[in-house]
């Protein structure tokens, strides 16, 4: 064995390849998608590893793989089960031979993502196991238990970490060599694995027998345990549960149950814990599940016994839990002092503010720019999507009307179209995006003849999530180098007729490119191409001269980082500049060279 300090994806993924797997697939998405990163660091004979196209994609390679008895892993986070759903929800009833796991990142907060939903709902609701580690060190066991409970009953497992989960740092003991998982291969049985609804109600049926097993078989899971005496017990899962048990250590004797599997609840092992207790409370991240298992345990039960969490206000009903709002929570729950809630923070300064923005001299800065001066004066509607360039929308640039999941930019922009056929609508994506869910809606505008303007910003990364590679890029996650696949020319062959393509870096070039394409009826496309600053790596940077007459137009209308002001004088922050030259196209007197 040797030990390695790795980020808690980086947990998962090393217990993953302890359990042998032999194919991973995913979607990038923060907080999870360093789980498939490193795994491509530890290259194993046999393993299949791929950034899929989308969740939807990754789901159903790894599914057909466990068919044929491998061990699959998928990755994604909680957004991308939405779009993995469809064949998530039909796998839970036609099963699996090999084990697969299904990792769904949760992000309390949110600190990164468009919802706070919560990934045990979801296993509630498709009927299948779902497992909520610690800690890393936790999650790395964890996982390879996952695995194996996969198999023993024939079915996929949730894997829930959450941001505080994947993000952290822990040294864990790792194989010299990892193993290799012998399968068996696909086997033709038409029975099994083609779903039809007779099929699928028999197996309906053996998911509501079967599940109630794996609770019992969960109740004895060593993960699920508790410890301490007392009439209050204290039930937690996922980081939640470590926050109590620090807090705690000074309280030993206080009852602390961890659920680490949720779904199938572990009925016996709460009932255990629950036995001579008077108040229970439930901490955990995001819905009140735990809390509501209890409280249909205790009434089938009729256990004299007050549950308290989020339903009852104890707990905040919304965001992440902290070390600190544990400590209080369980302050006021145990009439502890308050000064046992942790050290007095009252004076400390608060945080400064730090909102999201564009990088200096980001290309997508540009492409906004240019759209936003070609239709200026203009009724137009801008319909953003999930990304960078989702950051379009602050000040000054303003260019994001709506926001609301990956792909559906493109497709948002034609039901403005339908109610206000007079506007100019405009639907922008990025180049990974298109290639994850934007074809579908470019075929759908064409097929029923919308008029719209599609903006596809092409900085040949998928910039947001870590720069991982897409179809475009012309490398994969198997380190091979492929064939690029053209924005351009699928386009193209969908049939859409104007396509232009453009540096956005070129203001005069993109300004004239959206003029041209908003005069035209129909589905037109404007790629602004220009590579990520943050793999460009440019090192030029701009610089003001005495000609500037300190009208701050640059600041003003793109709202560049590196554009500061200084005494009210405007200066660049050369440890912030690109050189990407757009604010030198927007100075009125050519101040900056």
């Amino acid at each position: 064995m040797k030990r390695e300090y790795v980020m808690g994806n980086g947990a998962i993924a090393l217990g993953a390849l302890a359990a042998g797997v032999n194919v991973v697939s995913g979607y990038p998405g923060t907080p999870s998608s360093e789980i498939i990163e490193t795994i491509s660091k530890y290259p194993q004979p046999g393993l299949h590893l791929e950034w899929s196209v989308n969740e939807k994609a990754a789901m159903e390679v790894a599914a057909s793989a466990a068919y044929a008895g491998a061990r699959t892993l998928v990755t994604m986070k909680q957004v991308g089960l939405n779009v993995a759903s469809d064949p998530l929800m039909s796998l839970a009833y036609v099963g699996v031979k090999g084990g697969m796991v299904i990792v769904s990142a949760d992000d309390p907060g949110p600190i990164s993502s468009q919802t706070e939903q919560d990934t045990r709902m979801f296993a509630q609701f498709c009927r299948i196991p779902v497992f909520d580690p610690s800690s890393p060190e936790e999650a790395y066991r964890m996982i390879q238990d996952a695995f194996v409970y996969s198999e023993k009953y024939s079915t996929p497992v949730l894997f829930r970490p959450t941001t505080r989960i994947c993000h952290a740092y822990a040294s864990i003991s790792v194989p010299e060599q990892f193993p290799v998982h012998a399968y068996e291969g696909f086997v033709k049985d038409s029975k099994r694995w083609v779903i039809f609804p007779r099929l699928s109600f028999a197996n309906h049926a053996m998911i509501e027998k079967r599940n109630p097993r794996i609770g019992e078989d969960f109740s004895a899971y060593a993960p699920n345990h508790f410890t301490g005496t007392g009439t209050k017990a204290i039930f937690a899962s996922g980081v939640s549960y470590a926050y109590a048990k620090e807090y705690l250590k000074k309280y030993p004797d206080v009852r602390l149950c961890q659920i680490a599997t949720p779904y199938p609840f572990p009925e016996q092992l709460a009932l255990a814990c629950l036995e001579g207790v008077e108040e229970v409370i439930c901490i955990e991240e995001l819905s009140p599940y735990i809390e509501t298992q209890l409280q249909q345990l205790i009434g089938a039960h009729r256990l004299p016994v007050k549950v308290c969490g989020k339903l009852t206000g104890h707990v905040a009903p919304s965001g992440e839990n902290s070390a600190d709002s544990v400590a209080r929570i369980l302050s006021d729950f145990l009439g502890t002092a308050p000064a046992d809630a942790g050290p007095d923070l009252s004076d400390m300064p608060a945080l400064p503010q730090r909102p999201p923005v564009l990088c200096a001299g980001c290309p997508h800065r540009a492409s906004f720019y240019a759209v936003k001066k070609a239709m200026q004066g203009k009724k137009s509607y801008f319909c953003g999507d999930i990304g960078c360039y989702t950051l379009g929308n602050a000040m000054p640039l303003d260019m994001v009307d709506t926001c609301l999941c990956m792909g559906a930019g493109i497709t948002m922009a034609q039901g403005l179209h339908w109610t206000d056929p007079d506007a100019a609508c405009f639907a922008f994506v990025g180049d990974s995006t298109f290639f994850a869910s934007g074809m579908t809606g470019v075929v759908n505008a064409l097929y029923n003849e919308a008029d719209m303007t599609l903006c596809v910003l092409d900085n040949s990364t998928t910039a947001m999530t870590g720069h991982q590679p897409h179809p475009g890029t012309g490398r994969n996650m198997m380190g091979n180098i492929v064939d690029k696949i053209s924005i351009e020319s699928t386009l193209a062959g969908m049939g859409v007729k104007k396509i232009l393509t453009v540096d956005p870096l070129d203001l005069s070039a993109a300004v004239a490119a959206v003029q041209e394409c908003a005069a035209l009826p129909g589905v037109k496309a404007i790629i602004f191409k220009s590579p990520c600053i943050a793999i460009s790596k440019p090192t030029g940077k701009m610089q003001i001269s005495e000609k500037c007459i300190q009208c701050k137009k640059c600041i003003r209308e793109i709202g560049c980082p590196a554009l500061i002001t200084i005494d009210g004088k405007v200066q660049i922050d050369e440890s912030l500049c690109t050189g990407c030259g757009l604010c030198s196209q927007v100075c009125p007197v050519s101040a900056i060279q």
